[in-house]
């Protein structure tokens, strides 16, 4: 185990400040509402509206366990809706320190000797195809902890244009995936608009184009889930014309979700229009993505999930707080 330097308790469970060999890395232990819960998506038969998404107890962790974690100390992206560059340019976390930070979130409950679904996410703070220890710390997770815990392993990315070995780091994930981990992993593509320039904006100009992203993605067929072309849903134009041009919809999943609350986001006035935690502000864009030939799935975020700091793009490190009611762990 890493030595935990804070401990704070949220609604859904714990965010971490950890000891890396570098300097101090953030983490998640969280758990889940559940899919029947916050999830629509009519391809995986969750076809009924949702009025709205409420706080309510978690499913139990042996049910499924969601190990958020950093790959780099800081980030050098510089999204205009993300409080991480605040915490420093991105330096690459050690494979050490990837493998110690999930086996410190199992720690963290050792009641729980086994899991049915342990999604680890690649997506704490850093760009994590601009680490490769990714790829090897992976694997070290697929056999030494799985299958007490059956590791789902998501790689979250913006497509930086600046990586020279991306599609080397991406074609290698997916065959991953496909092989060593037979489906059981994800990769979600950081979309968020079909507008290029409102993607130059608000990628900082480090994301390759819609087209260079088609590119370097082609060849490949998922085995399991689909790869996911994420929307947190704002001001952004949602063209499903222009994603047909480039994205095969037997190959991707459109996954829509709020944009979360960070102090960037707020600054920078970006923000999902309406009540988050309804159907109503992305129901218009599910339509019609789904009239495109899309399946489409819907994450509504409960309040307590957004603003207790949790979400994509937030960082405590980056000297924010939860603004819901949380617990110092000492």
């Amino acid at each position: 185990m890493m030595k935990i330097i804070k401990n704070i308790k949220v609604p859904t469970g714990n965010i971490l400040i950890v000891q890396g060999q570098k300097g101090q890395l953030e983490m998640l232990s969280l758990g889940d509402y559940g899919k029947g819960v916050n999830l629509k998506c009519d391809a995986m038969g969750l076809d009924r509206d949702i009025a709205k998404v409420e706080h309510q107890a978690i499913l139990p962790l042996s049910e499924k366990w969601v190990i958020t974690i950093s790959t780099q100390y800081g980030c050098s992206m510089k999204c205009n809706f993300c409080d991480v560059p605040k915490v420093g340019p991105g330096k690459n976390a050690t494979y050490n320190d990837l493998i110690r930070q999930v086996l410190t979130g199992v720690k963290l409950h050792p009641e729980v000797t086994g899991t049915k679904r342990l999604n680890i996410h690649y997506a704490r703070m850093g760009e994590p195809t601009l680490n490769p220890n990714v790829l090897d710390a992976t694997k070290w997770l697929k056999t030494h902890i799985d299958p007490e815990y059956k590791i789902h392993p998501v790689v979250s990315t913006m497509m930086p244009k600046n990586n020279e070995w991306l599609k080397t780091f991406i074609h290698i994930w997916m065959r991953m995936k496909n092989r060593l981990l037979h489906g059981e992993a994800g990769l979600q593509l950081s979309i968020n608009s079909t507008y290029e320039k409102q993607r130059m904006e608000m990628f900082h100009n480090n994301a390759h184009t819609l087209e260079g992203i088609g590119e370097i993605m082609e060849g490949i067929i998922p085995a399991g889930r689909k790869i996911t072309l994420n929307f947190a849903i704002a001001h952004y134009e949602v063209d499903p014309e222009i994603l047909l041009k480039y994205f095969n919809p037997d190959d991707y999943i459109v996954k829509l979700t709020p944009m979360h609350k960070t102090e960037m986001a707020t600054e920078n006035d970006i923000r999902t229009l309406g009540d988050y935690t309804t159907m109503y502000p992305y129901k218009d864009i599910e339509e019609r993505l789904r009239s495109a030939g899309y399946d489409v799935l819907v994450f509504i975020a409960s309040r307590e999930e957004d603003l207790s700091r949790i979400t994509c793009g937030n960082a405590i490190l980056s000297g924010t707080m939860p603004e819901t009611e949380y617990q110092e762990v000492k």
